[in-house]
């Protein structure tokens, strides 16, 4: 028995090594590849360069307008991420504390956003009537409301865990509540806010679609399309490309790295009730 557990142990160990090869081999060669000159790079292979080229990533940064898309992926990213934070943890806050048969409707028809596609033509036409359409306001709206749904339900499960018998201790003290709100509550949604942060920034940063819909302007391009922009211009130079994809993925890398246990954390705390 002892020995079919090791076995199995071991087994599952290397089938997890044999998946995390399969996803960081793709990122690895493109590593490798930023640091070499164009002809070594026409392979795509994982060959060590014969000379580490650092200036690709300098040329990357003059010609593919690195520093524009750069503060504006930023700009969309947290921008709409704090909309979010705000808008939900207020939204989870009444309607999992009031659960009238109104509320429990506004609940369900938000999170039904979650299975509905986004269907692009009315949406412009919406935006249109708004002038709010190749504005950058209008793009972090565009993402705080897509992104909505599936932050209500995340965090929504997690106001309903905390015990009701809270609020009324702090409301026997005199809070009012939105001292509740603010003072108790809100520090206790701490892991799902984060969560819901870190996932929101990081699938506005590696979306493609909505800039190249609704951004008609190079200026107001984010990283996403930049890259794409750059590969057009330079299909064949793989080396300029790999930097430019590189410069491309550090932030959001960074931004998961610091909030994983986050992550975890805060959606199996909202799968519990909700």
């Amino acid at each position: 028995m002892k020995t079919r557990k090791i076995f199995t142990r071991i087994l599952l160990n290397l089938v997890t090594i044999l998946l995390s090869l399969i996803f960081v081999t793709p990122m690895l060669v493109i590593f490798i590849n930023s640091f070499k000159s164009a002809s070594e790079s026409n392979t795509m292979s994982l060959k060590l360069p014969s000379k580490w080229i650092l200036d690709n990533y300098f040329i990357v940064a003059e010609r593919g307008k690195i520093t524009v898309s750069l503060m504006n992926s930023l700009l969309y990213a947290v921008c709409s991420a704090a909309l979010i934070l705000i808008l939900v943890a207020m939204a989870a806050f009444v309607l999992s504390r009031n659960r009238s048969r109104l509320n429990r409707f506004i609940y369900y028809f938000i999170i039904l956003g979650i299975a509905m596609p986004v269907s692009n033509v009315p949406l412009m036409k919406v935006m249109k009537t708004l002038h709010i359409i190749n504005t950058r306001p209008g793009i972090i709206l565009l993402y705080a409301a897509i992104n909505i749904p599936i932050s209500l339900f995340i965090v929504f499960g997690f106001v309903g865990s905390i015990p009701k018998d809270i609020d009324e201790a702090a409301i026997l003290d005199g809070c009012t509540p939105m001292q509740l709100f603010t003072n108790i509550i809100l520090h206790m949604l701490k892991p799902a806010l984060v969560t819901i942060f870190v996932l929101n920034v990081m699938g506005v940063w590696n979306d493609f679609t909505m800039p190249l819909y609704y951004l008609d302007r190079s200026d107001k391009w984010p990283m996403t399309l930049a890259v794409y922009n750059f590969f057009g211009m330079y299909e064949r130079q793989y080396n300029l490309v790999s930097a430019d994809i590189v410069l491309t993925m550090c932030p959001v890398l960074l931004i998961f790295i610091l909030g994983q246990k986050y992550i975890v954390g805060g959606i199996s705390a909202g799968a519990v009730k909700g």
